[in-house]
């Protein structure tokens, strides 16, 4: 009776520890600073007073034209990460964002999980993206981004292979997929932006083809995002910063140093 308590007991300390390995190996692999895997970019030079605004799994209209609105009026550019299969659904949004002086990025085919995937796999979920953006604007793009921010080196080393520049993000995102308060998703990012920050707001969800489809409104509403894009703006440029896309981020050599801390309104 005593032995087979403890070969329970070791077996599920065994399957507690292969757990406890696994959440923190997934952790590690979505960590948008880990750069165990390889090289990405999470941050543009931390001298220069400028902000990457970027967009995460559109398009989805009406939200991500509302918000080229907003980018438009604001006299802002931002960058796109784009999932294919909506770009194919909806390609005049993708030549409005180019038109508008926006940056594309590769968002995957549909939104899949890349770290579960294998090479040829991954190879065919960007290059089939590349082709859709291509179709729909006449843009080719360097930039990727991995859904979730999960990658290992496999993902990682087809993406280069390709020549893309895969892009993470430095400000904790604002978990916007939640829908909360426009005001809300701006205090959770505003506070947290410094010199070369990237941000991540999402335009859709997953590449989810609502408008098509017909899908409840819940599911793709990404009103609060138009707000919460407006206010990001107001604020980050009444402290002195300057959005560029992504590619100009990259661009970057220097600017005017921050003297002490944050700038005051």
């Amino acid at each position: 009776m005593r032995a087979s308590l403890q070969t329970a007991l070791r077996v599920a300390a065994a399957a507690a520890l292969v757990t406890l390995l696994g959440f923190v190996s997934y952790e590690t692999a979505e960590n948008p600073s880990n750069q165990l895997f390889g090289k990405t970019l999470v941050s543009g030079p931390n001298d220069a007073r400028v902000v990457a605004l970027t967009y995460d799994d559109g398009p989805n209209p009406p939200y991500t034209d509302r918000i080229l609105d907003v980018l438009e009026r604001e006299h802002v550019h931002a960058t796109f990460f784009v999932v294919g299969r909506a770009v194919r659904a909806y390609p005049a949004v993708v030549r409005r964002e180019v038109r508008d002086g926006d940056a594309i990025g590769n968002h995957t085919w549909n939104h899949a999980h890349l770290i579960v995937l294998d090479a040829a796999q991954v190879r065919a979920s960007l290059e089939r993206t590349s082709e859709a953006i291509y179709a729909a604007s006449g843009a080719r793009t360097h930039l990727m981004r991995p859904p979730f921010g999960a990658r290992d080196w496999l993902v990682l080393d087809v993406a280069r292979r390709l020549g893309y520049t895969p892009v993470m993000w430095s400000v904790p995102l604002a978990n916007d997929w939640e829908y909360p308060p426009a005001s809300v998703i701006a205090a959770r990012i505003v506070p947290k932006v410094r010199d070369g920050s990237i941000i991540v707001l999402h335009d859709g969800n997953r590449g989810m083809l609502c408008a098509a489809r017909h899908l409840p409104k819940r599911t793709c509403d990404r009103s609060s995002d138009i707000e919460a894009t407006r206010l990001i703006v107001d604020a980050l440029k009444r402290e002195g910063y300057r959005f560029v896309t992504v590619p100009q981020l990259l661009a970057t050599k220097g600017a005017p140093k921050r003297t002490s801390g944050r700038a005051t309104e």
